[in-house]
């Protein structure tokens, strides 16, 4: 292949992949972008191909058939509820492709590699074992199979930092190359402190703050691939690979905003001291199922004399998985004439964008999807708020209380609505610990329970009316 020719796949490629990437910004568009993506891949595995036609193409097609139908069972296997593990796993996945890459040419090629792809390599096996591990303890504690809180230990910092100066000195020694065994030595050192780097970082972040690690995780992994671009001499690598990291690094910054934090603050796993948690109001008649009764009735009359209608959902509609009888609901109230849309908080969920895919899986319209700035001025103009499984994006703490978590961050002004139902497991804190006063206010009517088996109650009597008032 001639040097123009490769220039020209490889332009061709990069703005596949930047084109992909765009249109993931509309739910309208984002189907296509995947599309475009995968036809991306297929135009790199083509490139690599085509440049090293003597070096075993056979392998890199049966690579990519393995890894293509391991990815397929993957995702057919996994439900909605396990994408945003699985999205961390496979940044995991990427890391250590990284490293394994950047070790294999470190030993390859030894002492006859350049200066810079020396540098590159070096930073692909230390940027892609961090990532792997991190990415590891990130899609377990999405799982629910480690601690979700932030766990420190003893002398927490001090552990990071030497192990910091641990893969500086690592480093240094496989750049300087003092003898090939030395050097290959601190390569294989690097790599395991880096994984060890990569726990203990990860570990002492909590579940709240998911959104952001799994983007910073999609940035390094990014990184990752660029630096094994260098070592390879691969600019069709380097180009992805900083795509990928300019993309991951955005989203990162746009969460941290959402949540109104710093990456910094985010990474310490420090938050300020909660404050004295606001009262919350009691209720004691139950029925049956743990559905309050009184609540249960005025959340049908609520429902059926509402026209305006926002639907705040969260982490606990895809933990209920009751995005279909959000849907149901969504029908019914509009049926009865009533306009009836979503509220998207940035950091619902556990990875952005986690609500959006949701709803799209039940097939609800992308026109009734709103992006927190678009429709929180709507709140006190709609007679009715509907909170699915929310908590801290629905908090109004946030905006009235000092020294919590979750104080400055931005929120759905629910509470503006003319009446607001919870439809929430319990009353207790989210995951930033601080109370919510939302629940104590009159003119919010609690059905405390699992979100799905409140809402199925709720469509159930809801339809028994509409039959009664039609005959």
């Amino acid at each position: 292949m001639g040097l123009s020719l490769e220039y020209l796949v490889a332009g061709v490629v990069i703005l596949l992949f930047l084109g992909g990437i765009a249109l993931f910004r509309s739910p309208r568009t984002a189907r296509l972008g995947g599309w475009l993506n995968m036809l991306a891949y297929a135009g790199a595995v083509a490139f690599v191909i085509i440049r090293y036609p003597t070096q075993g193409p056979e392998f890199v097609l049966i690579a990519v058939l393995l890894g293509g139908t391991l990815g397929a069972i993957l995702a057919i296997r996994v439900g909605m509820l396990g994408v945003p593990q699985m999205v961390a796993f496979q940044h995991g996945c990427g890391g250590t492709a990284a490293f394994l890459i950047a070790f294999s040419e470190f030993i390859r090629m030894g002492v006859d590699l350049t200066t810079l792809a020396l540098v590159g390599s070096v930073l692909g096996m230390l940027v892609g074992a961090v990532t792997f591990s991190g990415s590891l303890i990130a899609a377990g504690k999405l799982a629910r199979k480690i601690e979700q809180r932030p766990v420190f230990l003893p002398g927490h910092l001090t552990i990071l930092l030497g192990l910091l100066v641990l893969m500086v000195l690592l480093s240094v020694f496989a750049v300087v190359q003092i003898g090939l065994p030395i050097a290959i030595g601190s390569a294989i050192g690097l790599i395991v402190i880096s994984v060890v780097m990569g726990v203990v970082f990860t570990i002492r972040i909590g579940g709240a703050d998911m959104p952001v690690i799994i983007s910073f995780f999609n940035a390094t992994a990014g990184f990752a691939a660029a630096f094994c671009g260098i070592a390879l001499n691969n600019y069709l690598l380097i180009g992805c690979g900083a795509c990928v990291a300019a993309s991951g690094s955005l989203l990162t910054i746009t969460m941290c905003r959402a949540m109104n934090r710093s990456l910094l603050g985010v990474f310490s796993g420090i938050r300020p001291s909660i404050a004295e948690p606001a009262e919350v109001a009691e209720e004691t008649s139950l029925e049956a199922g743990g559905i309050e009764a009184s609540a249960f009735d005025r959340a049908v009359a609520a429902l059926k004399r509402a026209k305006d209608i926002i639907i705040a959902p969260g982490y606990g509609m895809a933990l209920a998985q009751a995005q279909e009888q959000v849907h149901s609901l969504e029908n019914w109230l509009e049926q009865r004439g009533a306009r009836v849309r979503y509220a998207i908080h940035p950091v619902a969920g556990r990875m952005p964008g986690h609500m959006n895919v949701l709803l799209a899986e039940v097939e609800v319209g992308y026109d009734k999807l709103f992006e927190m700035e678009a429709i929180n001025d709507d709140f006190n103009k709609a007679d009715l708020a509907i909170v699915i499984g929310a908590c801290d994006v629905v908090n109004p703490a946030a905006s009235t209380r000092q020294g919590t978590p979750i104080s400055g961050m931005p929120i759905l002004k629910t509470h503006e609505a003319n009446a607001v139902i919870v439809l929430n497991f319990d009353e207790k804190p989210g995951f930033s610990g601080v109370d919510n006063p939302l629940y104590g206010m009159k003119h919010v009517i609690p059905v405390w329970g699992d979100a799905k088996v409140s809402l199925n109650a709720l469509l159930s009597s809801l339809q028994d009316l509409s039959t009664h008032q039609g005959r």
